[in-house]
């Protein structure tokens, strides 16, 4: 089943508006869950947002809270998400590290006490589209073993890096484990197995069934010890900076709230749009491995599903989708 852009928006603004959003908030968040379908990341579009509105409706998340600004070091800038929405913080974030970097050159915010982001690359879009390189980061419940380790104890952490380019900007959203949550749920509910190993069921054994390790909660870090390692490091750096709460903090339970985000934004009127070609183009001139394969830069995938679905509609879960009519 296909549903329009427009339609999918419609529906979240209409539910969230219900919840008492506020006009700008409701409009925000309904754009942003409806652009995550749109442009494939689905479990962090509609597949999410019934999730999303029990925490609101648990109080797990302020929907009037506004981010607080605390203290400013040179080109940082310190925040309170005050545990209002992830959204409407990241984006706020996001723009005032955009409008330091104009100023500046380089611009930076840090947050603490914030809430679930939904997709990490929203923010790294959001740079981009402004003309800046975007690195942005967060820290997540503990959902990974550390390596040699059998309980989770590491966030899966999402880390983006974005870049701009005229083409067709370049984004890389890459969480800490071989695959993500919402991957794994994504795939769980399409009753599908993982293409490789992604973690360890309850007993151990490394596995491609979405749905052992969302129940072990051992997803398999990317490069094994060295994605161990970059967790870990993010989640010490965001801490340092925010003096908010690391994972150890945020804990192991679903009711993952009061996490910790980064936002970093560099700006020059040149990006060397040439050498950046070279390098795309350098990259793109491997032969693939498989007879007709692609090789894409980070972001494309994700371009060409937006125009897919822009096309031709948004695949929707027929039952995700109906419980959401039903709101």
């Amino acid at each position: 089943m296909k549903v329009p852009f427009e339609t999918l928006k419609k529906e979240f603004k209409r539910v969230l508006l219900q919840l008492s959003f506020t006009e700008e908030k409701a409009e925000l968040c309904a754009h942003t869950f409806a652009a995550n379908s749109r442009d494939g990341v689905y479990s962090h579009g509609l597949n999410r947002f019934p999730a999303f509105v029990n925490t609101v409706r648990e109080k797990q998340v302020d929907i009037h809270a506004e981010p607080k600004f605390l203290e400013k070091n040179g080109l940082i800038e310190i925040w309170d998400g005050e545990f209002g929405i992830g959204i409407h913080n990241a984006s706020l974030a996001m723009n005032r590290a955009i409008e330091l970097a104009k100023a500046n050159g380089i611009g930076c915010v840090a947050m603490r006490h914030t809430n679930h982001w939904m997709r990490g690359g929203t923010y790294g879009w959001q740079a981009a589209d402004a003309g800046c390189i975007g690195i942005c980061f967060t820290n997540t419940m503990a959902n990974m073993p550390p390596w040699g380790g059998k309980e989770p104890r590491l966030g899966n952490n999402p880390l983006i890096i974005a870049v701009p380019r005229a083409e067709g900007h370049l984004v890389l959203d890459m969480a800490m484990s071989q695959f993500s949550y919402g991957k794994l749920q994504d795939t769980d509910l399409k009753g599908m197995e993982l293409p490789e190993y992604g973690g360890y069921d309850v007993e151990g054994n490394l596995t491609r069934n979405p749905s052992a390790i969302i129940e072990s909660r051992r997803a398999l870090p990317i490069g094994y010890w060295k994605g161990s390692g970059l967790s870990f490091m993010l989640d010490v750096l965001l801490t340092a900076i925010t003096g908010g709460r690391s994972t150890a903090g945020i804990g192991s339970t679903v009711r993952e709230s009061g996490v910790s985000q980064f936002f970093l934004c560099l700006y020059q009127s040149d990006m060397h749009h040439q050498l950046i070609e070279e390098i795309i183009q350098y990259t793109k001139s491997s032969a693939p491995v498989e007879p007709g394969g692609q090789i894409l830069y980070p972001g494309e995938n994700t371009l060409e599903t937006r125009k897919e679905n822009e096309l031709h509609g948004i695949s929707v879960n027929e039952k995700i989708w109906a419980e959401v009519l039903k709101m």
